[in-house]
């Protein structure tokens, strides 16, 4: 694996999670301004809410959070938003659970690999260049054009693995 691989690692108890949804939102802040893309108000929120954990967001789970802050927002609306923050590599959509999470490595554009904890349903995502460089070798060499490049990992944490091991 290359020295350039950014691993986040699950996050434990004493874990500060307000850091990370500050952090992202400054990020998406700065790369909005740079690019020229309008970050707007509810695209804010809807990160925010994205952000809130480090587990997957359904759209309809952020259509009931956007319910509670008394703000009625009709399902396209979201999907917009959620495509906007895709686009801008705010947002990653994982295809096996119909689910999106934040991305800690918004400034370029980098095909998504993500470890998926099937028991707490938190998400690490790597970011290996080798990883993608083999799948993209091994395509070319059967004459296949990957438009798109996502690996989902389901399988354990180690919080979870140590909470099954005790009971």
């Amino acid at each position: 694996m290359s020295d350039a691989a950014s691993v986040t690692r699950f996050p434990g108890p004493e874990h500060d999670h307000d850091f990370c949804v500050e952090k992202a939102l400054q990020n998406a802040v700065n790369i909005c301004r740079q690019r020229g893309l309008r970050f707007t108000a509810q695209r804010r929120r809807i990160l925010e809410l994205v952000w809130s954990s480090h587990k997957p967001v359904g759209a309809y789970d952020i259509l009931e959070l956007l319910a509670r802050d008394g703000n009625s927002t009709a399902p396209p609306t979201v999907y917009r938003a959620l495509e906007f923050l895709i686009n801008a590599n705010l947002v990653h959509r994982l295809d096996s659970l119909n689910a999106f999470v934040g991305c800690p490595e918004p400034r370029t554009p980098h095909a998504g690999q993500f470890l998926i904890c099937s028991q707490c349903r938190s998400v690490v995502e790597l970011n290996e260049p080798d990883i993608s460089d083999v799948v993209r070798q091994k395509a070319d060499s059967l004459g296949f054009s990957a438009s798109r490049l996502t690996l989902e990992i389901q399988g354990l944490c180690q919080l979870c693995q140590a909470q099954m091991r005790a009971e």
